[in-house]
């Protein structure tokens, strides 16, 4: 007996043969004028400005090169799936641009770096499945807790995030409550173990991320911390009311970092029952 879904058979060539005009329609709206026009009218309407899309350019931003790459691939001929495209890329760009600023009028943040102590060792025996369901779990919890804590995740650093705040005694409690949430999460016996390094400073803002000297500083200062230790700069205590934490200073140097950097272990008082 024949199969029916063998192309060979009648049915089979009938539903191939109705896929094929399927697609030959589709094709054909999506490059039709009027169809065009219409999609082009709708992004000339929608809020934002138009995608830099000359090649000339040099986007900085992912959008930009999404619409880009949008462009020139309808560069042959104009398509409404390509005007949506770019539609799509105006309308989220304009929203990323409503969001509020997150520097404060004086320009200061506090810049928090996380990752997973020995996570590269445990990833090589897990493997890529309990790996990303991991990163994914981590991720999330620390994504979370950032925005609740007033703070903005800059960008994913594979095992850790680069985060900013406005308010420094934020920026601790978060990198502290991450921290908890982190290590709550069990992956087939595995449980990671989150570290955090914290500096204020003011680092030069491109785009939505930021760069410079206070940067690098935040990122040492969390390769220096333990598994569950959240580490900060004597600027971040500096802007925040110091007694709310039990403080241990710690011996520090790395380079790139200033030689009388001061650093210290930090943990909220509510979490030591006094």
């Amino acid at each position: 007996m024949a199969d029916p879904d063998d192309n060979r058979h009648p049915r089979g060539r009938a539903f191939l043969d109705g896929l094929n005009r399927a697609r030959a329609w589709a094709g054909r709206v999506n490059r039709t004028d009027s169809v065009v026009e219409a999609a082009r009218s709708a992004r000339k309407v929608a809020p934002g400005e138009l995608p830099i899309l000359e090649v000339s350019s040099n986007p900085t931003r992912n959008s930009d090169r999404i619409a880009r790459l949008i462009g020139e691939a309808g560069s042959a001929q104009p398509t409404a799936l390509r005007e949506l495209g770019l539609t799509a890329v105006q309308l989220w760009q304009a929203l990323i641009a409503r969001r509020p600023a997150v520097s404060a009028p004086s320009e200061y943040v506090t810049i928090l770096f996380t990752d997973l102590v020995g996570f590269s060792t445990w990833a090589l025996r897990a493997g890529d499945d309990k790996v990303l369901t991991l990163l994914r779990q981590v991720n999330a919890a620390t994504t979370d807790i950032v925005g609740r804590r007033n703070g903005r995740v800059v960008k994913s650093l594979g095992d850790g995030v680069m985060a900013v705040f406005v308010d420094g005694a934020d920026a601790i409690e978060a990198a502290h409550e991450a921290g908890l949430a982190v290590s709550a999460i069990t992956i087939d016996g595995y449980r990671p173990q989150l570290r955090a390094g914290l500096h204020t400073g003011k680092p030069r803002r491109d785009g939505d991320d930021y760069l410079g000297v206070d940067v690098n500083i935040a990122a040492r200062v969390a390769d220096a911390a333990s598994g569950g230790e959240v580490l900060a700069t004597s600027s971040t205590l500096d802007v925040t009311d110091a007694d709310k934490y039990i403080k241990r200073r710690r011996r520090f140097r790395a380079k790139g970092a200033p030689k009388d950097l001061i650093v210290y272990s930090v943990v909220p008082k509510y979490d030591s029952g006094l």
